[in-house]
């Protein structure tokens, strides 16, 4: 089994909620357009000057995506995490 990795971008400021959101759609539109078999995306948003939306890879689509993405971070995914 492949270990799966969340990659994570960061919005700061009073729009951050709606751009994190926003973002996820252009996550979405990536893994459609790229045919990855990928289906773990989504935004949080942490408080009202901080949001993040993320995508989680597995080992074989990490290079790809953070390459054509460029995330601000990432951390190994539990499957528990579930957020």
């Amino acid at each position: 089994m492949s270990r799966k990795i969340k990659l994570i971008w960061d919005f700061r400021g009073p729009a951050s909620a709606k751009t994190a959101e926003h973002h996820e759609i252009h996550l979405k539109e990536y893994i459609t357009i790229e045919k990855l078999p990928i289906n773990i995306t989504g935004f949080q948003i942490l408080d009202e000057m901080y949001a993040v939306a993320y995508m989680v890879v597995t080992d074989e689509n990490m290079i790809q995506v953070r390459d054509a993405l460029k995330p601000h971070r990432g951390e190994i995914y539990a499957e528990s995490q579930k957020s």
